[in-house]
């Protein structure tokens, strides 16, 4: 089996051009964000603070967390028969994931989740920590990030598609927080694998940034 890892900030557009790599080139995509978000909502549905070991790690014990993909290929998130996939995107959920992430419990209760895939599949999974932890003996590993500033006008752009309400100063001042807290977190913090590729897609458009993360896809992997 094969592996891509896909690590970078909130808001780079990791699950946006992962999720058409892994259709141009046959392989299963895996959006981790979307696994912890979905504890996070069922944290917040069982009236926990999500930032308290205490309360959440027990929500662990019995969680009826899936995962499965629509007949369009799209991954599906399923929260006690519940499919969530529109509920985990919602901002305040997002935001939250990055808090049940740093519980050592939970990343570990998931690791096993996350490997299983790849040792089935081919697999282009994305998030913070799949080059350093999840994967680290991926076949590629790639480091998409952009500049805070172009990353919040996505997000922006995003929540207003799915009929969210937000503004640019809060989504960016979100994002400026929420990569302070990946980078500093005691667990799986995020950075750049040393055998990374680093790929900016600040002045990029979709097109482009798909095109350069298949080049470097293609050059590590004989396809």
């Amino acid at each position: 089996m094969r592996s891509v890892a896909i690590d970078g900030p909130a808001g780079a557009g990791k699950s946006t051009l992962a999720k058409q790599a892994a259709k141009a080139l046959g392989f299963l995509y895996v959006d981790t964000g979307a696994i912890y978000r979905t504890v996070a909502l069922k944290a917040v549905r069982a009236g926990a603070d999500p930032v308290d070991p205490a309360q959440v790690v027990p929500l662990l014990e019995n969680l009826d967390l899936r995962m499965d993909y629509g007949p369009d290929g799209e991954q599906r998130m399923f929260l006690e028969g519940e499919d969530v996939s529109s509920a985990i995107r919602e901002h305040k959920i997002s935001g939250l994931a990055s808090k049940v992430s740093a519980i050592p419990e939970v990343r570990a209760f998931l690791l096993d989740f996350q490997r299983k895939l790849a040792r089935e599949h081919d697999v282009l999974m994305d998030g913070r920590d799949i080059g350093t932890v999840v994967l680290p003996h991926a076949d590629v590993k790639v480091f998409l990030t952009a500049a805070p500033e172009a990353r919040a006008r996505r997000r922006l752009r995003d929540l207003e598609l799915r009929g969210q309400q937000a503004d640019y100063d809060t989504v960016l001042r979100d994002i400026i927080a929420r990569d302070e807290q990946d980078r500093n977190r005691p667990i799986a913090p995020l950075r750049q694998a040393e055998d990374a590729v680093l790929l900016d897609t600040t002045n990029l458009d979709l097109a482009a940034s798909l095109e350069a993360l298949l080049a470097i896809i293609k050059e590590k992997i004989d396809l």
